[in-house]
């Protein structure tokens, strides 16, 4: 398995106002003490002709894409690499991503086409549909070489890269793609993997903001590769995308999560993410109900959260099979609601009984008057239509406060715990 990032001593960074995140000063600052203590691995994230965003829907509309952008690449980086990891915005459409932990050359190629992936997803902007194709340069920093020397690397080329059309990574020192295993080798072993069971399952605890009370787990898959080491969930369905695989290995983890939480007693609510992938088979409501009936899983205890760039794709055709599912008992929860761009005919048309909202509006409800009443406003929203709020990424009990006192059902996050496997989880229910 890869080292864990090293930790580094905790700054205060200056905040971008537009994502959070921190600029290109703190950036350069990260990556100068970083090449002090040993290695550094570093990528530049571009939106490849961002400017036509902003002259098609203004600068309002290239701001709410720039938003969410940093949210999927911060969520898909706090995933993969942990919180040591840096992401900055270090120019209008670029992105800086960079580790100080012993990454291989292969799985840091591998973990910026994953980010490429989540970046590329549906964008909805004002009615239309956008998909953005980013460009990512790569390196790994030479023994001393400065923050400047590796952002002008990077910055030099990422400029080379966006005067091509088909390539869309390459490494700053001019090399091809990195060796070892290829895409189609890489695939075999997710096949194999599935097969032999291998695709690990960690569990996200949930609690009852009231009483604190365990209220139900999240699913999370993970793949503990023999060279690679641990492959978060962005980078596994990057991979199996890239053969079509994302049904089966999403019915995979379906599968072995119910299989493993019908055996927890007393019996605990699960919740399972659902892909654009499933939403778009045929048999996906009848293989659920299925995987249900042979596992013992009760479909009044079971979630599927599906976030809103998976019904972008064919919103008829996603409200259709999440109405058959609900049909069969299950719950629905809109997923990451906050960071798109959900309206109230897409609350109306779908059957959802939980919103949940993304640890990004969480961040800051504790000291920010505007951030809470945002908060109060989707919670008096949601009991309107009688559904639960979710909160993820509650890491201060100050935050948990303002939870309670605003009436929210129920949090995840750090704060009380992070992903456990399953017999963690079964030793709680004890």
């Amino acid at each position: 398995m890869a080292e864990l990032p090293k930790a580094l001593p905790p700054t205060t960074p200056s905040r971008d106002r537009l994502t959070g995140l921190p600029e290109a000063a703190d950036a350069l600052g990260w990556l100068e003490k970083a090449g002090q203590d040993g290695f550094v691995h570093a990528m530049l994230i571009g939106l490849h002709r961002f400017r036509s965003v902003n002259l098609a829907y203004g600068q309002a509309g290239g701001d709410l894409a720039l938003a969410e952008i940093a949210r999927r690449i911060r969520d898909c980086v706090a995933e993969e690499l942990g919180p040591d990891a840096l992401v900055a915005r270090v120019s209008g459409g670029d992105f800086l991503v960079a580790s100080a932990g012993t990454i291989s050359r292969e799985r840091w190629q591998w973990l910026a086409e994953a980010f490429a992936r989540t970046v590329a997803r549906s964008l909805a902007i004002r009615g239309d549909v956008l998909h953005l194709a980013p460009r990512t340069a790569l390196l790994r920093a030479q023994p001393g070489e400065g923050g400047a020397a590796m952002l002008d690397r990077l910055d030099q080329a990422l400029s080379s890269l966006q005067q091509q059309t088909a390539k869309r990574v390459s490494w700053a020192d001019g090399s091809h793609r990195a060796r070892g295993r290829s895409a189609a080798r890489l695939e075999a072993d997710l096949i194999g993997a599935m097969a032999r069971n291998e695709i690990g399952l960690v569990f996200q605890p949930q609690y009852t903001v009231s009483t604190g009370a365990l209220a139900g787990v999240e699913a999370l898959a993970r793949w503990d590769h023999p060279q690679l080491g641990r492959i978060g969930a962005e980078t596994l369905f990057a991979i199996a995308e890239r053969g079509d695989h994302v049904a089966q290995l999403s019915h995979h983890i379906a599968k072995r999560a119910l299989a493993i939480a019908a055996e927890w007693q007393p019996p605990l609510a699960l919740s399972l993410n659902v892909t654009a992938e499933d939403l778009g088979d045929e048999e996906f409501a009848e293989n659920f109900r299925v995987l249900l009936a042979r596992t013992g899983f009760a479909p009044k205890l079971l979630t599927l959260e599906v976030t809103e760039h998976a019904l972008v794709a064919d919103f008829v055709r996603s409200a259709q099979v999440l109405g058959e599912l609900a049909g069969l008992g299950m719950r629905i929860a809109l997923d990451d609601f906050g960071t798109g761009y959900a309206n109230f005919q897409t609350l109306k048309a779908l059957p959802i009984d939980t919103l949940k909202l993304d640890g990004s509006l969480a961040r800051d409800i504790d000291q920010d008057p505007r951030d809470r009443a945002i908060l109060r406003a989707i919670i008096a929203m949601a009991r309107a239509l009688g559904q639960k709020v979710v909160v993820e990424g509650i890491e201060r009990e100050t935050q948990l406060a303002v939870l309670a006192h605003e009436g929210c059902d129920t949090f995840q996050g750090f704060f009380r715990a992070g992903p456990m496997a399953a017999d963690e989880i079964a030793a709680l229910l004890r």
